[in-house]
């Protein structure tokens, strides 16, 4: 069977790699940013927009779909990609983050985690069983394990029991893709690597998992709290153990230069809330810096937010836009989101662009000086 994954090129300066990763909905240059649509929507802009400004994979989440509108509804409509309208590919978070951060008097048993919901209270279970058979139903391209994924700061002890935990969870669910014929039909599933801020427990996760020969790996358990050194420190623990064969995915961030330092780490494949959630309060990034446009100064401004970012947005001004985010009008959220997606999608392009040719790690030390020089002086003294 051929590998669902080709490493093209490796980087000779850094750990950064130029993949392509097939799936059943189509082929995934990497690497890449994935918008999250968490309720099987990308907040405030249409599929159509997504596939405009050039995304190739989205996310949708375990949890929150399993709790509404229903796993089940959504299989009996034709699975996820037909119930929202987008015909690419879909990766789906196991839920384990939401349990661990939304439910309300959650019990961690060995079997799984007990819960209530934070919509309405109900009772609910989520083990390895029910992770698989919801992310069946939702038809998923990428299916991720259900991990435990520690807080931040956490005791030793404390982080190595959720590690054996979540180990010992993601061998059930492979071995519940196989059984079902998951995996056999062209799916994937997608271990996930804890460890806290442990190298030696993130290492011997790694190495447990990458034995269990997973069709994806992601590093989990960063971004929660912790500062950024510390971040970029566990990613740099984790990806030397991780299969080169194999695509790696850093869950849930970050900000532009954060992406393009993990990619210099040897990250395949990002996802974050930032760019959509930060638009829909007026917020934008450009490679000099994010900018707020509730600021007076783009008041009368005639210019486009950038330029060289040829999408819907570019044909407004920041005068415009500027007044749609003041006076509150929802056609801002779109346009807003519109830009700054696919100014990561765009970050990405030009990420694989270098790769390609070889100046990879001078090139992303100069964008990220450039953006952070943009951005304090944007803060002023």
């Amino acid at each position: 069977m051929p590998s669902h994954f080709d490493l093209l090129k490796t980087d000779t300066a850094t750990a950064a790699r130029r993949g392509r990763l097939r799936t059943r909905h189509g082929v995934i240059e990497t690497p890449i940013f994935m918008p999250v649509g968490t309720q099987g929507t990308v907040k405030s802009v249409t599929p159509a927009h997504l596939r405009d400004i050039g995304a190739q994979i989205i996310l949708g989440n375990t949890y929150h779909l399993n709790l509404r509108p229903g796993s089940e509804l959504v299989r009996d409509l034709g699975g996820l990609h037909r119930f929202m309208g987008w015909d690419g590919p879909i990766l789906t978070d196991s839920g384990g983050f939401q349990v661990f951060s939304l439910a309300k008097l959650r019990d961690i048993r060995d079997d799984g985690v007990a819960f209530q919901s934070h919509l309405d209270g109900a009772k609910l279970f989520l083990g390895p069983k029910e992770v698989m058979g919801i992310q069946q139903n939702l038809g998923s391209d990428i299916a991720m394990v259900i991990d435990e994924c520690p807080p931040w700061p956490c005791e030793r002890d404390a982080c190595a029991k959720a590690v054996a935990r979540s180990h010992r969870w993601a061998g059930q669910c492979k071995q519940i893709a196989t059984d079902s014929g998951f995996l056999a039909a062209g799916h994937h599933v997608f271990a996930i690597v804890q460890g806290s801020t442990f190298d030696d427990l993130r290492r011997e996760a790694a190495e447990e998992l990458a034995a269990l020969d997973f069709p994806g790996y992601a590093v989990g358990g960063v971004s929660v709290g912790e500062p950024e050194p510390e971040m970029l420190k566990q990613v740099g623990a984790t990806t030397p153990f991780l299969p080169a064969d194999k695509p790696r995915y850093t869950m849930g961030l970050g900000t532009p230069p954060q992406l393009l330092k993990m990619v210099a780490l040897g990250v395949d494949m990002f996802d974050c809330v930032l760019p959509t959630r930060v638009a829909r309060n007026g917020l934008v990034f450009t490679p000099d810096g994010p900018m707020n446009l509730r600021n007076e100064q783009y008041r009368a401004d005639a210019r486009p937010i950038m330029e060289g970012l040829a999408n819907y947005t570019a044909n407004f001004s920041r005068a415009y836009l500027r007044h749609l985010t003041v006076a509150g009008e929802i056609l801002s959220c779109t346009l807003l989101t519109i830009h700054n997606l696919h100014f990561y999608l765009d970050l990405m392009a030009q990420a694989r662009a270098h790769l390609e040719a070889g100046d990879y790690g001078p090139w992303h030390l100069g964008w990220i000086a450039r953006y952070e020089a943009g951005a304090a002086a944007r803060r002023g003294p």
